[in-house]
């Protein structure tokens, strides 16, 4: 029987100070902790932190999408560095990968991906993840390594999801952790804060909303800290951070690879019909959609946002943006058949 899959986020904010200088100590303790999962585990750990390392050799750094380039082409080898040299101790090799849209967009790039990761551990190296910021497109970067992090996780078939955070898990309002979340509601919702990090790009924002996506698809998630001795294995055990549990899911490969590049330029708000018409399995017609965003060719796969522009699923679409928005007018004009559609 194959091992699960985990894959682990650290945030900027988790391995840096506010200086951007990595903490060597935390990534002792990283190194400590996967070990430990190596032996019951296939592990992705996706980092962050290249910015945070590199900004400090670009001058009169302001956070310019060249500076952060820079930034990160100078950082991503220090990262890696430290990360070969505390795995070395237990015998690890790490490989870099640097990962872009299309590699998850592209079911053809996507298959060869999985499978170079499956040769990873197969093989006993750990993939360490981060985005391939040099060459990263503006818009068509993730919009942090949350994103990134839950893509392999659902393409990957994860078992669990761990997203590390500096406030160590999800707060109420009184900032208690809570340990654990049922669903994400609007009651959940509620105790959203909109601040983040100066490091980092995403927010507890963020968070929840790929927490959502993956839990919907039927991955564990886990937002704790680093703190304690043995914070992973504290937070599989539900003693660290907080746990969102997984709902029921039966999406076969094809579907999951779908659902996992869900989170693209663009999006389709549809009606309540069209929602009704999409639980039962049915096609989408322009006649259902409101609203076209964002710009995207035939064949890319887009979100499906309902009234209240909650994510309800995926879809691969017929047509390009605007033969969608022109076919509105047209009403039953097929935008994206059902064997292609993906209902969280």
């Amino acid at each position: 029987m194959q091992k699960p899959v985990i894959v682990i986020k650290l945030g900027t904010a988790v391995i840096t100070n506010e200086e951007g200088v990595i903490s060597h100590t935390i990534i002792k303790k990283v190194a400590s902790e996967i070990a430990e999962l190596f032996h019951t585990h296939r592990v992705v750990l996706v980092s962050s932190g290249a910015v945070g390392s590199g900004k400090v050799y670009i001058q009169n750094y302001k956070g310019s999408i060249t500076e952060r380039k820079a930034a990160a082409a100078v950082g991503n080898p220090l990262l890696i560095q430290l990360y070969q040299k505390q795995f070395s101790k237990y015998d690890i090799p790490v490989a870099q990968a640097l990962c872009e849209r299309h590699h998850f967009s592209n079911r053809f790039q996507f298959v060869q991906l999985k499978e170079t990761f499956e040769a990873f551990w197969q093989n006993g190296i750990l993939p360490v993840v981060n985005e391939n910021d040099l060459v990263s497109n503006v818009e068509l970067k993730f919009s942090d390594n949350d994103e990134l992090a839950t893509l392999i996780a659902v393409g990957f078939d994860a078992e669990t999801l761990v997203i590390c955070t500096s406030v160590g898990g999800f707060m109420d309002d009184a900032k208690n952790i809570i340990p654990r979340v049922e669903k994400i509601d609007s009651k959940v919702l509620g105790f959203v804060q909109t601040g983040k990090s100066s490091l980092g790009l995403g927010g507890m924002t963020s968070k929840l909303t790929f927490t959502r996506l993956a839990t919907s698809l039927g991955i564990q998630v886990i937002i704790c800290g680093l703190s304690g001795k043995t914070p992973f294995a504290d937070a599989l055990t539900g003693k660290n951070g907080t746990t969102f549990i997984s709902q029921d899911s039966n999406l076969k490969a094809r579907q999951k690879w779908l659902a996992s590049g869900s989170i693209t330029l663009g999006t389709l708000l549809v009606d309540k019909g069209a929602v009704k018409a999409l639980q039962q399995r049915r096609s989408l017609l322009t006649v259902g959609v409101t609203q076209v965003q964002g710009k995207f060719a035939a064949g890319e796969v887009v979100q499906i946002k309902d009234e209240d522009e909650s994510i309800i699923g995926v879809a691969k679409v017929k047509l390009d943006a605007a033969s969608i928005r022109d076919g509105i007018s047209q009403k039953n004009v097929l935008a994206a058949h059902a064997d292609d559609i993906v209902i969280f």
